[in-house]
């Protein structure tokens, strides 16, 4: 079976909306497959994703944490 690869760009700020959320938790369910390349990339407002330090407001994910953790199983790139 051939792998796939998935290419997730987003340019939404880390906190204010859902957008980077839902890419980066759709993202980290696929990096757990053996056959799947994925791929981050941030531009835009979607640059302070990777933000260290981040100060998340109540009621929302760290995005910081969800990006560390993808950087260690893929590609993330600014």
């Amino acid at each position: 079976m051939t792998a796939q690869s998935y290419l997730f760009v987003i340019n939404d700020a880390p906190y204010g909306n859902e957008r980077p959320y839902n890419a980066l938790r759709l993202a980290m369910n696929l990096v757990k497959r053996d056959d799947v390349s994925v791929r981050i990339f941030l531009t835009a407002d979607g640059v302070f994703c990777a933000r260290k330090g981040q100060k998340t407001p109540d009621g929302y994910y760290n995005i910081e944490r969800m990006i560390t953790s993808l950087a260690k199983r893929g590609e993330v790139a600014t």
